[in-house]
């Protein structure tokens, strides 16, 4: 028994159809999965940064493969005690001087996170660590350091500084607070 030839390519046809349905499915839930785990914003801005969604798509993989590495712990309660007690000075510093107390913002939320665990040799590695467990106070903690260096410039009005400071408050209160690293028990995402 021979099969027709018109048979075969419709078989063929048929195959390559379904295929692509499956890579499209398969494409589509990836992205979902992603946006959901990082946001809207921060995948638009990862899509922005790499200029295609397959190459922001990795480096969102990668990013997410990097920081899983970490060995990211609760902070002690000793040093919890010391952060809350800097992060106090530093917002009564906000009176007197705002772009002096939103550097010291700055550095505590820095030594806040080298206690945690996340990579503090510049902003980008911080802010993208965040990014996989902490998506929304990263968006807070990318806001505030933006006023952080036009405030180092003098190009920052004191109402900008105060939203600096709201903005790092809310990254501070989450990494101070939280007695586990968030966001470790996630299903990987389909690469």
């Amino acid at each position: 028994m021979s099969l027709d030839p018109l048979a075969l390519v419709a078989m063929l046809a048929l195959v390559l159809v379904a295929a692509f349905v499956l890579w499209w499915l398969y494409r589509s839930r990836r992205t979902s999965a992603l946006r959901d785990r990082f946001g809207k914003d921060e995948y638009d801005r990862t899509l922005h940064q790499h200029g295609a969604r397959s190459k922001a798509e990795a480096a969102l993989i990668a990013r997410e493969e990097r920081v899983h590495k970490l060995e990211l712990r609760p902070i002690a309660d000793a040093d919890r005690t010391l952060f809350t007690a800097e992060w106090h000075a530093a917002k009564s510093r906000f009176v007197d001087d705002p772009a002096a107390a939103i550097g010291d913002a700055d550095r505590v939320i820095g030594q806040v996170m080298g206690a945690r665990g996340y990579p503090v040799d510049d902003f980008d590695a911080r802010y993208e660590s965040l990014t996989v467990d902490h998506g929304e106070v990263a968006r807070h903690y990318r806001a505030g350091h933006d006023i952080a260096d036009r405030a180092v410039t003098g190009q920052a009005t004191t109402e900008d500084l105060r939203q600096a400071m709201i903005h790092y408050e809310a990254l501070f209160g989450e990494l101070v607070s939280e007695s586990e690293p968030a966001g470790r028990e996630r299903e990987p995402v389909p690469t």
